[in-house]
């Protein structure tokens, strides 16, 4: 590893610090990477479409690139976080010639498809390419509980794995670029679930004079025990039997008496309602006496 002027890092990205990087887009998610890489000492240069948005990592120790052409000729790793996969062809299509030969590593949230497509194009065009799947939220970057996950070229991966890793644990899935996308927003279909149950929950207890705030202090803990679970229904529904003794069957499972709570509120129902008709399809096709689990088939083969 050689060092400029400023006794910064130009690395070759193999772990010992001062690989140098470049971060296009600077949301609040392209900032939070953007800073955890300044602090490790790697060489980080920054560009976002509206101006003004890198002056906070400037004064931490980042370049700022006036143009995406000047910031991908000045890194050996491009970090990819905008708004969408449009605009992630719109910034790079015309400069994938200045981006043949470098590692582009694409965060911004996209479908399967969309991760593969952009695979493709990466491949026709000489650009080693990793998607990858923030699973945290801005300040978590860096911090307990943040993981990304990451498909594509297995080079990229192991090459700057550790620097992956200042950012939350990093998981690696396989050469099909899909994969992180794919486990990424299967992740955050459990998560919207979960926040549509608890504001269904917080919304039948308001008329009650209950706040938001204090049925949070009571429903945190008691999703957090029931994620436990998880494991049980996951062997069940791999074992594909779902007459398995122990669980709670479908027939017990019935919701009425809380679509009924929630309608005498005046409130609307739709989170569990919606629960509700997965159960139901179960038990009107004979299936009412096996595990809850079974809705897992109500939701693999959709009416």
């Amino acid at each position: 590893m050689t060092t400029d002027g400023n006794g910064n890092g130009n690395g070759n990205g193999n772990g010992d610090g001062g690989v140098r990087v470049s971060v296009l887009g600077l949301g609040a998610m392209g900032s939070a990477l953007a800073a955890a890489l300044v602090k490790a000492g790697h060489t980080t240069t920054v560009w976002n479409r509206s101006p003004g948005r890198a002056d906070g990592l400037v004064a931490l120790g980042a370049r700022p690139a006036a143009t995406a052409g000047d910031a991908i000729r000045a890194g050996d790793l491009v970090i990819v976080c905008l708004l969408d996969h449009a605009s992630v062809h719109e910034v790079l299509d015309p400069l994938s010639g200045d981006l043949a030969g470098r590692a582009l590593v694409n965060v911004t949230t996209t479908s399967p498809e969309q991760s593969r497509e952009l695979a493709a194009w990466a491949d026709r065009a000489g650009i080693a390419h990793l998607d990858g799947g923030i699973m945290a939220v801005p300040q978590m970057i860096g911090g307990p509980g943040s993981s990304v996950l990451y498909s594509g070229s297995a080079d990229v991966f192991h090459r700057y794995e550790a620097l992956f890793d200042l950012w939350g644990t990093s998981a690696y899935f396989g050469e099909d670029a899909g994969l992180a996308s794919l486990y990424d927003l299967a992740l955050l279909a459990g998560m919207y679930v979960m926040f549509a149950g608890f504001v269904q929950g917080a919304a039948m207890v308001a008329p009650a004079g209950v706040s938001a705030r204090e049925f949070a202090a009571r429903a945190a803990p008691w999703l957090t025990a029931m994620t436990g679970s998880f494991q049980g229904f996951a062997e069940v529904i791999d074992g594909g039997d779902y007459t398995v003794a122990g669980q709670q069957s479908l027939d017990f499972s019935d919701l009425g008496d809380i679509l009924a709570a929630g309608s005498a509120q005046g409130v609307g129902t739709e989170p569990v309602a919606m629960v509700q008709e997965l159960i139901r399809r179960q038990i009107e096709a004979g299936h009412g006496a096996e595990g809850f689990a079974r809705i897992f088939e109500s939701v693999r083969r959709p009416a």
